[in-house]
C-alpha cells in the first residue's frame, strides 16, 4: 500500500475508512499528534470510549502487552481503539525475533483484528523499510512518515491552514508569521486559532493583524533582511542585524543562515528561468508570485558567479557557527557574515 499523506489519512478517517494499524513515525510531532488525537477523539462515541478506548505509553508496556490489548474484542461498539503514545520507547519493537520466538507485534501485524484500530505513535525515529514489521504493517495498515516542513514552505502551509478555516491571509502576513514563529507547527496552529477567534469578522488576515496579535514587527524579520540583502541596502540590513544581535534567542544564527541559503538557491534558479512567464517562474521557485519582484531586484545586484561564490561563504559560516575555526560570538559572526554577503564581488 502506498504511504498516505497527512491530508489523505484525515480524509479517510472523516469518511469512516479505518485501517487496523496506524504506524505514525518521523521527526515532526505535530502531524503524529494530530492523527492520533483525531482517532482518539472521533472514532468512538463518548459512551463507547468507556470500554473501548485504551491509551498507554511505550515506556510502560511491552510488545506482548500491546498485542494482548489489540486482540480484545469491542464491547457494545463496532471498534475498539488502542493508542500507544511514545512508541519509540518500546523495547525490541522492530526486531523480527525476540529470543527464539517471533516478535509478537510482527505476528499480530500479519493478521490484525479488523475490529481493533491500533495506533503506534513512534516519534523522532523511523522504522526501516527492509524490516519485516514495516512490510507487514504496510500490507495491512498505514505507515505515515511525518516530515518537518522546511522554513521556505511554511508560508504556503500557513495559507492553507487559514483557507481550511474559511479565511484568507496576505502572502506578506503569512511570511511574517513563518518568520516570527519559526518551524513550530503547534505554535503556529495556536496563533492561527487565536487569530480566528479575535478576527471573527475579518475575511482577510493582513500584516497589521499579525503584528498586533502575535506581537512582532515586520521591520525586523528574516524576510525584511532578505529584501535588504537583495537590494544591497547596507544601512537597512545592518539595522536588522543589530536587532538580531540584541535578541539572539529569537533570531538564532542558524535560522537566518537557512533563510539566506534558500533565498540564493531560488535566486540562482530564477536566473536560469527568466525566459518563462512570471507564473511559470513562481511555480519553479515554489513561491507566491507576490514575492517575485524581490528576486527580480536581487537578480540585478548579484551575478550568477557571485551567487555560486556566496554558497561557499554560507558553507564557511555554517561551519564557523558550529565552532570550526571560529572564536567569535554568534552576534559578531552574524554581522561579519552579512557584510560578506552584501559586499561580495
Amino acid at each position: 500500500m502506498a504511504n498516505l499523506t497527512y491530508e489523505q489519512i484525515i480524509q479517510e478517517l472523516q469518511k469512516k475508512i479505518y485501517k487496523p494499524i496506524y504506524f505514525l513515525m518521523g521527526d515532526e510531532p505535530f502531524f503524529i499528534d494530530s492523527i492520533t488525537d483525531f482517532i482518539e477523539e472521533n472514532i468512538l462515541t463518548e459512551n463507547e470510549k468507556t470500554f473501548n478506548l485504551t491509551v498507554v505509553y511505550g515506556k510502560d508496556i511491552d510488545l506482548t502487552g500491546i498485542v494482548s490489548l489489540a486482540k480484545r474484542y469491542p464491547m457494545m461498539a463496532n471498534y475498539q481503539v488502542v493508542v500507544v503514545r511514545e512508541a519509540q520507547n518500546i523495547r525490541n519493537l522492530d526486531a523480527s525475533e525476540i529470543g527464539k520466538k517471533i516478535n509478537p507485534l510482527l505476528h499480530y501485524a500479519q493478521d490484525p483484528l479488523p475490529s481493533t484500530i491500533l495506533v503506534l505513535a513512534y516519534k523522532d525515529k523511523r522504522l526501516e523499510k527492509n524490516r519485516k514489521l514495516y512490510k507487514a504493517i504496510d500490507n495491512k495498515g498505514v505507515i505515515f512518515d511525518s516530515k518537518k516542513i522546511y522554513e521556505d514552505k511554511l508560508p504556503a502551509w500557513i495559507t492553507a491552514q487559514f483557507k481550511q478555516r474559511g479565511k484568507q491571509i496576505d502572502p506578506s502576513a503569512a511570511l511574517l508569521m513563518a518568520d516570527s514563529i519559526g518551524n513550530n507547527l503547534s505554535a503556529i496552529i495556536n496563533e492561527i486559532n487565536k487569530m480566528i477567534i479575535f478576527l471573527e469578522n475579518e475575511k482577510n488576515i493582513r500584516v497589521e493583524h499579525v503584528e498586533k496579535l502575535i506581537g512582532v514587527s515586520k521591520e525586523f524579520t528574516n524576510a525584511e533582511l532578505l529584501k535588504a540583502i537583495g537590494k544591497k541596502n547596507t544601512t537597512h540590513a545592518h539595522k536588522i542585524v543589530l536587532y538580531f544581535a540584541s535578541n539572539p534567542k529569537d533570531h538564532p544564527f542558524q535560522e537566518t543562515l537557512m533563510w539566506i541559503f534558500n533565498f540564493f538557491q531560488k535566486l540562482l534558479l530564477f536566473k536560469d528561468t527568466q525566459h518563462l512567464s512570471d507564473q511559470e517562474i513562481a511555480a519553479k521557485l515554489g513561491i507566491n508570485p507576490y514575492f517575485l519582484n524581490d528576486y527580480k531586484i536581487a537578480a540585478k545586484h548579484y551575478t550568477r558567479q557571485q551567487i555560486i561564490q556566496l554558497f561557499h561563504t554560507i558553507r564557511e559560516y555554517d561551519l564557523k557557527s558550529k565552532g570550526v575555526d571560529n572564536q567569535s560570538e554568534p552576534q559578531e559572526l552574524l554581522k561579519e557574515f552579512i557584510s560578506k554577503i552584501i559586499y561580495t564581488n
